[in-house]
């Protein structure tokens, strides 16, 4: 409320303003001079004051800086507030004080009194600041300015009395016209009420009001429009619903059927033609019937339309019905794939049982091997020989197992998961599925996606797999899934336990430069629009190609290096020069640059020294050869292995220097050879982490290469563990390793003697042509084969015979 009757002179009122007066704190609110406030008063001490007050009923009324103050200290009220009178004081039934008071004038608390039971303060007077003539009419056109917002604010809120525009329009005086506004408008904040209080200028009072009013008339404009928009919105809404109805019910008396019904109708007949079985198809009618019973505006129409139509569009008893025919399926395996006779007689022997028991569950087959194998192509050819649809899912980098099994369909936007889209895709129930990067799949809080495999790669269980979305069971055991991996190690037991395993190794040179003439430089050639006569690639420059341009197992490398050769022979046809082109070392030279590859003469050049040799290691991308050095110093028996290597490496390491510290003698050393030196062991590349025992027989050749100052024979390399025994022990990966010792121009190769019959099968004798393999079952057939020159020497000369050679 506002009183514009009490207007006293500033000079009376101050005449009359007592010096001490008590404070009332109040939470949230502002009293104005000139406004009357009716104050609920519960605190004790409040009060106290309250009924303390006789015919002096003057208080001060400040505002608290934190209303959730019970208790505010005196620094805890806001420095400025306003001097009021106590009109009336009504007493409430559960013990609280209703107090009526009025504002008088704007004070400013100079110092506190009593804090107890109730807070005084001395105060004095705040003047206003008036403006000078110059600025009267500046300040009057600033005054009817806000009157008029004001008035615009109070006319279009429900909320304030139409009395306010008329009491703001007879205020005369800017400064009661601002704290009458300021009193009056409820969005007022109280650090904005505060900030008007403190404000002495009055211009710079209406100023702030004025732009207060103009925030607020723009925050209304806005609410309005929203408020229309939304009206519109709901009133369209009815009125569509209203036609809708009409014209159902004109349809009905016309005996047609609207476009609601018709999609209903067409999605029963995909149901019935779908061959569902019966429990599926029950589920699917009776989401139709709920479909049906709803409005198109449902929030749900369209999820039960999608789920339902998911259903009648999947392959439930739809398949190729393709006969299996094992001479053409051969022919195409042959036709796409150069070698791999394993593989191919697993697939063939497959198609055979396949074609005697057409209703044989599918095998889960899953192919090893280092990249550019032929792994994902392979899974192509065999979709072909069965005339089956191929499909392929990347598990590489799958974190969530949705993925695998689907959402549910309380997610916004679900999905089933790969395996029934792929399904769909194929829209036959017996397609060829490839799980591609099988050992890339990650997990993380959303689940294993590996975990999730297990119940699709069994064949005992995915005749009633259950994708989160359908919800229903889907039966895969007519599926064919095919999965890759470069390596077993991160895939789960389990999920190993349901898949047959069969390994792709490595290409000799032989079979890449085989595989690039019948595949690769067709493909290229066409790739880059070459005319096929205006190019020619010479054995020979083909042989160079593989041997120094590329070290790897498979041929991706090759066919990029192959591409590179065919875009500089597209560029010389453009340029003009119709010539064939016959490519030669120094075309190669140009086109490529420097050669890239000189394993041959690196293990040549590295082991002319004692103390290194040259093992065979097994990796993801097919083998590899690895230097292995020793060397030594003064020092006291210490012994140092480096090369970032794990821990069954280290162990090797350990196990070698303590089967040449037991058998110093048979190899020429005394026995107490390394008690006056340090032993150092390295295996170069440090970047690269090294792990496992194969390379067991090659550090105790390091080590007996160093010691007796013996170089290792030269192109020889090894592999196999050892024990502390002597006895060497059979290893992995012996293709691999055997195909890698070739690549680096080796021709002494050392191996288990129990490995013989992995070189009997997995090796052909064109691939060990050249090749000179040694079988040792003892560490001293090594020594015997891996250090002619040791062996050479008088036995009885014993080790002061053999030149240690210089201590580092």
């Amino acid at each position: 409320m506002f009183n514009p009757s009490s207007s006293k002179s500033a000079e009376s009122q101050e005449s009359t303003t007592p010096k001490v007066v008590p404070v009332l704190p109040v939470r949230d609110t502002v009293l104005f001079p000139h406004a009357v406030l009716p104050l609920t008063v519960g605190r004790e001490s409040s009060i106290q004051l309250i009924e303390s007050l006789g015919d002096q009923r003057t208080i001060v009324v400040v505002a608290q800086r934190d209303p959730r103050q019970d208790t505010p200290a005196p620094e805890e009220l806001h420095e400025y507030g306003t001097l009021a009178t106590v009109h009336k004081v009504v007493k409430m039934p559960n013990q609280s004080r209703f107090v009526f008071t009025e504002g008088t004038e704007r004070v400013r608390l100079v110092r506190y009194g009593q804090t107890e039971p109730f807070m005084t303060a001395e105060v004095e007077t705040v003047d206003e600041k008036q403006v000078d003539d110059e600025g009267t009419a500046s300040l009057e056109a600033l005054q009817r300015n806000v009157i008029s917002q004001f008035q615009q604010i109070v006319s279009a809120s429900p909320t304030l009395s139409d009395e306010l525009q008329t009491i703001a329009a007879n205020i005369e005086e800017p400064g009661r016209a601002a704290d009458f506004i300021a009193s009056s408008l409820p969005f007022l904040t109280t650090a904005d009420k505060q900030a008007l209080l403190e404000s002495a200028d009055v211009a710079a009072r209406l100023e702030k009001i004025n732009q207060l009013l103009a925030k607020e008339i723009e925050v209304q404009q806005l609410r309005n429009k929203i408020q229309t928009e939304v009206q519109d919105s709901v009133q369209q809404s009815q009125r569509e619903y209203y036609l809708r109805e009409q014209l159902k019910a004109i349809q009905k008396e016309l005996g047609e059927v609207d476009e609601g019904q018709r999609d209903i109708d067409e999605l029963r007949q995909k149901i019935e033609a779908a061959g569902m079985p019966e429990d599926v198809k029950k589920e699917a009618m009776k989401e139709l019937n709920r479909l049906s019973r709803m409005s198109p505006m449902a929030s749900d129409s369209s999820l039960v339309r999608n789920y339902v139509e998911w259903l009648a569009s999947l392959p439930w008893a739809r398949s190729s019905g393709t006969k299996v025919d094992l001479g053409k399926a051969q022919e195409i395996l042959n036709d796409d794939h150069y070698g791999l006779k394993k593989v191919k007689d697993r697939i063939l022997d497959y198609l055979s049982v396949l074609e005697l028991k057409p209703d044989m569950k599918g095998p889960i087959l899953c192919f090893v091997g280092p990249p550019g194998v032929g792994k994902t192509s392979l899974g192509r050819s065999i979709a072909r020989a069965l005339g089956r649809k191929f499909q392929r899912v990347s598990l590489g980098g799958m974190h969530d197992e949705a993925e695998i099994r689907g959402h549910r369909r309380t997610y916004i936007g679900a999905l089933p998961g790969q395996i029934i889209q792929s399904i769909r895709r194929a829209d036959t129930n017996d397609p060829v599925i490839m799980l591609d990067e099988l050992d890339k799949l990650g997990r993380d809080f959303r689940g294993d996606p590996a975990a999730a495999l297990l119940e699709t790669l069994d064949p005992e269980q995915n005749n009633t797999f259950r994708d989160n979305y359908l919800d229903v069971p889907f039966d895969l055991s007519k599926v064919l899934f095919i999965c890759t991996a470069n390596m077993l190690d991160p895939i789960p037991e389990p999920l190993l336990d349901r898949m047959e395993i069969i390994f792709l190794q490595g290409y000799t040179e032989e079979e890449k430069v085989n595989i690039a003439y019948k595949y690769l430089i067709p493909r290229q050639i066409e790739a880059n629009g070459i005319p096929a006569q205006l190019i020619e690639f010479p054995k020979e420059a083909v042989q160079h190609m593989v041997r120094h341009y590329t070290r790897e197992a498979g041929v991706r490398r090759l066919e990029q290096v192959l591409g590179t050769v065919c875009r500089k022979a597209a560029r010389r046809y453009v340029e003009g020069n119709r010539e064939k082109l016959v490519l030669d070392k120094e075309l190669l030279q140009e086109y490529l640059g420097g050669v890239q590859v000189r394993v041959d003469m690196e293990v040549f050049e590295r082991t002319r020294r004692p103390g290194v040799a040259v093992g065979l290691a097994w990796t993801p991308a097919g083998g590899d050869v690895l230097f292995i050095e020793a060397n030594r110093m003064k020092g006291k028996g210490g012994f140092t292995m480096t090369g970032q290597i794990g821990e069954v490496m280290q162990e090797s390491m350990q196990a070698a220097l303590t089967w040449v510290r037991s058998n110093a003698s048979s190899v020429g050393l005394e026995e107490d050879f390394n008690s006056s030196v340090d032993l150092h062991i390295h295996v170069p590349a440090g970047a690269i982490p090294k792990d496992g025992p194969s390379a067991g027989v090659t550090m105790v050749t390091t080590l007996v290469s160093l010691m007796t100052n013996t170089p290792v024979r030269p192109f020889t390399a090894m592999t196999g563990e050892v024990t502390l025994s002597g006895n060497v022990l059979p290893v992995g990966g012996i293709k691999e390793k055997f195909l890698a010792a070739r690549r680096a121009g080796v021709q002494h190769v050392i191996l288990p003697a129990d490995n013989r019959q992995n070189v009997e099968e997995d090796l052909t004798p064109a691939q060990t042509e050249g090749v000179t393999i040694h079988y040792a079952s003892r560490i001293e057939e090594v020594l015997a084969a891996a250090l002619p020159l040791l062996n050479a020497r008088p036995q009885d000369s014993a080790a002061s015979s053999i030149p240690l050679g210089p201590i580092v």
